[in-house]
């Protein structure tokens, strides 16, 4: 079986706000681990969008990205890059995030349940392991 089709059989996700790590598990042992950035969440039940910044919950070193994305919006006049909330789409926050990737030079983007709100982040370097 390819790389590609083990990640079907992935276990458990978390990202860990203390060490600010995206972890993914996977049934064999395997763990694939890479420093993430929270940018902000999509609630699917009223399509709204919350940057990072502006979210009590996420812990201050996971918005890092989200604040780089709202000083570009600062610096270009960029109504969505700086208003702290607004109604839209899945896909406008899927927005958000991928110019978050590249604005920050990430590696890419993952997109987290929390209940009816997803929670988009940015990660870095993708380290893997194995039991």
């Amino acid at each position: 079986m390819s790389r590609f089709g083990e990640w079907t059989k992935l276990v458990a996700l978390d990202i860990d706000q203390d060490t600010g790590d995206l972890v993914f598990s996977l049934a064999d042992g395997t763990k694939a681990v890479a420093p993430a950035q929270i940018i902000g969440t999509f609630n699917s039940e009223d399509q709204t969008w919350l940057w990072a910044w502006a979210n009590p919950s996420v812990d201050e070193k996971l918005r890092k990205d989200a604040l780089k994305v709202r000083k570009y919006g600062e610096e270009h006049h960029i109504d969505r890059l700086t208003k702290r909330k607004w109604v839209g789409t899945e896909e406008e926050a899927w927005a958000m995030t991928a110019l978050a990737v590249k604005l920050c030079g990430e590696q890419g983007a993952y997109r987290g349940p929390a209940g009816e709100t997803y929670v988009f982040m940015t990660f870095g370097e993708v380290k893997l392991s194995k039991k």
